[in-house]
């Protein structure tokens, strides 16, 4: 008999809430095709996550059951425009495999109020709604987080450099039950891509590119206009250095330059000094002129599968369904382990 060696499973998910950015694909998604060959990886469309953050005011139950429905099928066209393969990946939709949810409320027990509560980014949010109530949902988020991911058996957490802290806190967690229980879950390493793990905005890289910009020349959406992305490109902030070595990848004095190199490097898989050599003695039109070719026409191409997929939403929704099952077969097996490990 042949002795197969199983492949490390790979998490990763996206929430259901709005447009996906140029930010969303270099941070993982360029590199899902290439990654399903090594590694079995599950992709979440994380829509009980996607409900920490939405808006009620001014809404009823059926836009917003159609919202998110309409949501879903939009996430999952974009994982298979960008390569994912159903035959060889499992693509499923969070709130449809209730293991999530149950593992959640068993987790809440190993972790502390002060570590939820020093996460960065619930801090930053809480900043930004003073005035406003904040849900416990969000403030619990990376319980969630950290069900969705020791379910699954994970080896590796693909995520972009922003939600390392809250990777930490899931590696924190899983040790902690395994110092009681013993080794019941897989503590997970991080992946980050060295390359495009931060994409900055546009017209002001010193902060992140962000779907929620108020800017939005600073953002580049994946279903854009292909026109409207070709001028951002062009549009976008660089410096004055007319030197010989203009481009060259600098974060500390060429923020806007460095930030074009990373979306460049994603967009080629060429290693940064590769292309600082390339474009050695090139001015920044010219530089701007031939990112901007590579970025349309990547996005291009993702475009044309997209809105062919989109059109056929039965295709789409039994890719769901199948990924449902298996979710639930893989994850069902760990929260019985838990289950029977804490006599309920």
């Amino acid at each position: 008999m042949l002795n197969i060696k199983k492949k490390d499973i790979m998490f990763t998910g996206i929430q259901p809430t709005g447009l996906l950015t140029l930010g969303n694909y270099c941070g993982t998604m360029c590199n899902w095709k290439d990654i399903q060959k090594k590694y079995e990886c599950f992709f979440c469309i994380a829509d009980l996550h996607a409900l920490t953050t939405f808006s009620r005011s001014g809404s009823n139950k059926n836009s917003i059951k159609n919202n998110f429905s309409t949501a879903i099928l939009d996430i999952a066209a974009l994982y298979l425009s960008c390569g994912v393969d159903p035959n060889r990946s499992t693509i499923f939709v969070q709130s449809h495999v209730y293991t999530h949810s149950q593992l959640y409320w068993i987790l809440s027990n190993f972790v502390y109020f002060g570590e939820l509560s020093r996460m960065t980014q619930f801090k930053q949010k809480l900043s930004l709604t003073v005035n406003t109530p904040i849900n416990l949902s969000l403030f619990c988020y990376p319980v969630l987080m950290a069900a969705d991911i020791l379910l699954y058996h994970t080896n590796y957490v693909l995520v972009g450099s922003d939600q390392k802290q809250h990777l930490e806190l899931v590696q924190k967690i899983a040790h902690r039950f395994n110092s009681i229980y013993g080794n019941i879950f897989i503590v997970p390493d991080i992946l980050i891509l060295p390359v495009g793990n931060k994409i900055m905005a546009l017209q002001d890289p010193t902060k992140k590119m962000s779907k929620s910009d108020k800017n939005t020349n600073n953002t580049i959406f994946l279903l854009e206009n292909i026109h409207s992305i070709y001028l951002k490109l062009q549009r976008s902030l660089t410096d004055s250095d007319c030197s010989s070595s203009c481009i060259r990848y600098d974060i500390l004095n060429k923020p806007g330059v460095s930030n074009l190199l990373s979306i460049f490097s994603c967009m080629t898989n060429k290693k940064i000094s590769i292309l600082e050599d390339e474009f050695k003695n090139c001015q920044y039109s010219i530089f701007k002129k031939k990112l901007s070719d590579v970025v349309c026409d990547t996005i291009s191409e993702i475009q044309a599968i997209y809105f062919k997929l989109r059109q056929d939403e039965d295709y789409l929704i039994d890719v769901l369904i199948h990924g449902e099952k298996n979710a639930l077969k893989y994850s069902i097996n760990k929260l019985d382990d838990v289950f029977q490990i804490l006599n309920l």
